[in-house]
């Protein structure tokens, strides 16, 4: 019985984690849907780039998680009411350390590129730190109507 219970827990767990999966905000990846649309190019110049923090925001999940895990991993503990007492413990402990975890990984380093355009326009775009940008640089501003992203 109790080992049905650690399964049902571990594979509700794996579940729920891979529906956190942060989806990048790099100019250089893009979704399967995002292939063959046209965008929108506008040339720049940068004027000065920023470095940011991204936060993806936490979703529960971590919290979720680690209070299943931290509650099955009570439940071992003792027998009877010791095992209920150990069960909550496990889990509030493990809703603690789920969330940290969760939140840690959630944050991402990224740059905020501000961009003069080429009519004179300024445009400041939020991007993940995977591609250098130096102040002078000509850019290329990619938009389709709902995101913004700098390249080279």
């Amino acid at each position: 019985m109790k080992t049905s219970i650690i399964a049902v827990a571990l594979v509700s767990t794996l579940a729920t984690l891979a529906g956190c999966a942060v989806q990048p905000n790099s100019a250089n990846v893009y979704r399967a849907g995002q292939a063959q649309n046209e965008q929108s190019v506008r040339m720049g110049t940068v004027e000065s780039v920023r470095q940011v923090t991204i936060d993806k925001g936490e979703t529960g999940t971590g919290v979720l998680a680690g209070a299943a895990l931290g509650g099955v991993a009570g439940s071992a503990v003792g027998g009877g009411k010791g095992a209920i007492a150990a069960s909550i413990l496990g889990a509030v402990a493990g809703g603690i350390a789920g969330q940290s975890i969760e939140a840690n990984s959630a944050n991402k380093p990224g740059f905020e590129i501000t961009v003069r355009l080429d009519n004179g326009d300024m445009r400041a775009i939020v991007q993940d730190a995977d591609e250098q940008f130096r102040p002078g640089e000509r850019v290329r501003l990619l938009s389709d109507g709902r995101k913004t992203r700098v390249t080279h």
